[in-house]
Order: C-alpha cells, then sequence, then structure tokens
C-alpha cells in the first residue's frame, strides 16, 4: 500500500445557520495513498463536498486533523492557506471558472502567476499542459469559442501547470452529455495512471465513479469504504 498523502483524523464540521448548528462530518476518518483516484459518492447533504473542500484547503475543520503529504493544514492561517493551496492543489469544477476574456493559453497560466517564473516560462508551462490534455491547438482560443468538453479541458490544463501534489475535482462532468463525460474521465484516468497524479473526486454519478480506483461512500457525514474491482 503507497503511503498516505491525504489524512483526516477525527474530522468534524460544523456551522452556524441563524441560531442553528448544522453538523456536516462527524468524527469522520479517511486516508489517501499517493497515486490514488478517489471517488466521493453520496446523496446531496451527505457532506461529501464539505469533504473535498476540507483536503483542498478551502476551508477548515471544527474539530480534527487535516494533513496533506505530511502537514498538518486544518491550522493554517488564511494567507498561509492560500499560498499552499497555490503549491499544492489543482481545482477542477463543474463549471469549468474560467476568465471569458483570456485565451486558454492565458487561463492555463494563471495559477503561474502567483509564481516566480517569467512571462516566458509561464507561457512555455502552460503550452505542456494544453498538450498533455489534447488542446496544443486551442491555446489562443477564448472560452466563447470552445465546446464544454474543451473548456472542460483547458480547467484541467490550469489544474496541473502548477504540478500540484493533489487534484481536487468537484463535479467535474456534471455539466456534460455522456459522450463527453466519458472523454474527460479517460483524461483524468490517464493523468492518474500514467502520469502519477492523486485525485480526488466528488460525483453522484456511478458510472464516473467507475473511473476511479476507489469509492467512499458517504451518508450524513460518515463514510462507508469499499474498493472498486
Amino acid at each position: 500500500m503507497s503511503k498516505a498523502i491525504v489524512e483526516i483524523k477525527q474530522v468534524s464540521k460544523t456551522y452556524t445557520r441563524g441560531k442553528q448548528k448544522v453538523e456536516v462530518l462527524t468524527a469522520l476518518d479517511l486516508e489517501v495513498a499517493k497515486g490514488d483516484f478517489l471517488a466521493l459518492m453520496g446523496p446531496s447533504g451527505s457532506g461529501k463536498t464539505t469533504l473535498l473542500n476540507l483536503i483542498g484547503g478551502l476551508d477548515q475543520p471544527t474539530a480534527g486533523q487535516v494533513l496533506v503529504d505530511g502537514q498538518r493544514i486544518d491550522n493554517l492561517g488564511s494567507s498561509a492557506l492560500a499560498a499552499w493551496r497555490a503549491r499544492h492543489v489543482g481545482f477542477v469544477f463543474q463549471f469549468y471558472n474560467l476568465m471569458p476574456m483570456l485565451t486558454a493559453q492565458k487561463n492555463v497560466e494563471l495559477p503561474l502567476l502567483l509564481t516566480n517564473l517569467s512571462g516566458a516560462e509561464r507561457a512555455q508551462r502552460a503550452r505542456i499542459a494544453l498538450t498533455v490534455v489534447g488542446l496544443a491547438d486551442r491555446a489562443s482560443h477564448k472560452p466563447n469559442e470552445l465546446s464544454g468538453g474543451q473548456a472542460q479541458r483547458v480547467a484541467i490544463a490550469r489544474a496541473l501547470v502548477a504540478d500540484p501534489t493533489l487534484l481536487v475535482c468537484d463535479e467535474p462532468t456534471g455539466d456534460l452529455d455522456r459522450r463527453t463525460a466519458d472523454e474527460i474521465l479517460g483524461l483524468l484516468q490517464t493523468l492518474n495512471r500514467e502520469h502519477g497524479k492523486t485525485i480526488i473526486m466528488v460525483t453522484h454519478d456511478p458510472k464516473a465513479a467507475e473511473y476511479a480506483t476507489h469509492q467512499v461512500h458517504m451518508d450524513k457525514g460518515a463514510v462507508a469504504i469499499g474498493e472498486v474491482p
């Protein structure tokens, strides 16, 4: 078994809505091995997106520890957490979150603006990332000139460009038709198998989950882990 790259230890998360407290995660434990492709599944309200946000450093737990590659991130301040995210996490969302006025090339370069790389180095890395996702010939196109599948490939290239520790994907095929979704999932599978990327993906789609190495089914803030054959 590979070393755990993500360790969730007795994590709870409670939100306050008015005078009411809503417990989303309760004393949750989970490990994700380096090089794994994990699908987080479960009904709406089960806590899977909350868990994904904790792993990606977009939120912090009410209690417990979140470790990524041996580093605790649950006790980092906001600026330190932002710097950590920039170095270690590539995000892929359902609706791409591309900047409409920028070309695919410039969208992919965006995470590198937080680094000390020169403009030429940023451009070279973006070109490599676009090549990896099969869109080198669309580098000069803006989002409205791309199909949904192409836009999601640009988003994946943007997530990859800084060579992150983790790829964190929230319903990455939720806005795509079946054929295009399968192409995107095949790309994620290739990034996992051939490039060794650790991927954690939230999905409602059982067919999407079949592309993963493991599935974690969540319900009411708890998990039941089952391995995909």
